[in-house]
């Protein structure tokens, strides 16, 4: 039997939409074109938080699937689904306590109109470097930004949040209040406990920053990746930086440091002069930057044509045998059609990530020195086999690397592919039993649900 489209759209402040309508796929495709094939029964774009309440009431009755969906940026496509999409996008206030330093933001609301806000306001909150990122994702996943070796995570900042049920009430969440669902929220993944309607961070005063872009051929990783970690392994928390090697097309392959520090260009500088002094760089930017001026200069974008990613994580330097795992295997690319080609990345963790502990929120990566992020991608046009071949390429690599690093990975880094049970081992470690009772808790019928929730 049909669904009663026309009942949810007569419930709903809102607006509803089917496929064919305008707007329809831009409120339901996922950003990695990968998951472009599923199609939603129909997308809710949300009038109000009551809205969200009927939704879900809507498709319970119906007997559909339904996804939330803040910014959709999700690596393994959770924002899609093949019944209702909860489009978040109309909620979209931002509130800024000034005297206290407190940001009150909508579920819907993405990272750059966040950025916008704060810097009217001179305030800062650890955030991606992507424009597009949904505030809920971002937060709910753990939230990693180049400042977070300073700052904390993005859900460190999380001091309340409300949540819509899924027997449609809402309830605010914070130390005191539904303790239990608000420790979930703090790095335990979005689309498993409820729909987060809004989120209210403790920022604080921006700080002048410098910056540094260092780029050096392929030819000269091993000797960089080196020196460029044990720098990492005794910098100061105001310094963050990703160390990558990567090959795309035809070229050669290149390293790359990219990073932020909260202090001036000459301490940059000297924290940056071994590896420079090891290998010249083809390039080398460091300056003296503005906070704001530093997170545009680190602002990113991939064309969001179809890719995958795993993870692992280590709590010192990968040694000479990691590192040449590493660049044997990106010799072995198949190559593809999509710009953004493949490569691996050590993401320098610690300082005040590192200083939570592992229990105090349902992120349970507090030991971790670099995030070894591996990563490969093709186009649409490429054929299915060199599809294939890459997601082959990146299981091998991902296996290997298991000689050297940790079956730990970063759950907003999400990889589809991996059995539900390792992955949610990897993604939770040590807190994975604790989620599991909040999940029967506060959603034992299991209405929000994917293949690798909770």
């Amino acid at each position: 039997m049909a669904a009663d489209w026309a009942g949810l759209r007569a419930a709903v402040d809102g607006t509803v939409r089917l496929a064919g309508d305008e707007g329809f796929e831009e409120r339901s495709s996922a950003f990695n074109r990968r998951y472009a094939d599923v199609t939603p029964a129909g997308v809710l774009s949300v009038g109000s938080v009551a809205d969200v309440a009927r939704g879900i009431a809507w498709a319970r009755a119906e007997g559909l699937p339904l996804a939330a969906r803040g910014g959709g940026h999700g690596y393994s496509g959770q924002a899609a689904t093949t019944g209702l999409v909860l489009d978040l996008g109309g909620l979209d206030t931002i509130t800024v306590d000034r005297a206290r330093e407190l940001v009150t933001v909508g579920g819907g609301v993405r990272s750059g109109r966040l950025y916008a806000e704060l810097e009217r306001h001179d305030l800062a909150v650890p955030l991606g470097n992507s424009d597009q990122v949904g505030i809920g994702g971002l937060t709910l996943g753990g939230g990693v930004a180049a400042v977070s070796r300073a700052f904390g995570l993005t859900c460190d900042s999380l001091v309340e949040t409300e949540v819509v049920l899924a027997d449609g009430t809402l309830v605010r969440c914070n130390e005191t209040e539904h303790p239990d669902l608000f420790w979930a929220c703090k790095g335990g993944g979005g689309g498993t406990f409820g729909v987060n309607t809004s989120f209210t961070f403790q920022a604080r005063p921006t700080v002048a920053s410098s910056t540094c872009l260092l780029l050096w051929p392929l030819a000269d990783a091993a000797v960089v990746l080196t020196v460029m970690q044990r720098i990492m392994a005794t910098a100061p928390d105001e310094f963050a930086a990703r160390i990558g090697v990567n090959r795309a097309g035809t070229d050669g392959g290149s390293v790359s440091v990219i990073g932020q520090h909260l202090g001036p260009a000459s301490e940059l500088r000297e924290l940056l002069a071994p590896a420079i002094a090891a290998a010249v760089p083809e390039r080398t930017v460091i300056e003296d930057m503005g906070y704001w001026e530093a997170k545009d200069f680190l602002h990113h974008e991939t064309s969001g044509d179809p890719f995958a990613v795993r993870t692992r994580t280590v709590t010192e330097p990968i040694g000479p045998a990691a590192i040449d795992t590493v660049l044997t295997a990106l010799q072995k690319w198949p190559g593809s059609g999509n710009p953004d080609g493949a490569g691996v990345a050590l993401f320098t963790w610690g300082g005040a990530i590192n200083r939570v502990p592992v229990t105090e929120t349902a992120f349970p990566h507090r030991d971790v020195l670099f995030l070894i992020s591996m990563d490969t991608s093709w186009s649409p046009d490429d054929p299915e086999e060199l599809r294939q071949a890459n997601l082959d390429w990146l299981t091998d690599l991902h296996a290997a690397m298991g000689e050297h690093a940790r079956d730990a990975s970063y759950l907003n880094f999400a990889d589809p592919d991996r059995p539900a049970g390792e992955a949610l081992a990897a993604y939770h470690g040590p807190n994975l039993a604790r989620l599991r009772e909040v999940k029967r808790r506060y959603d034992p019928d299991r209405v929000f649900t994917h293949p690798q929730s909770v």
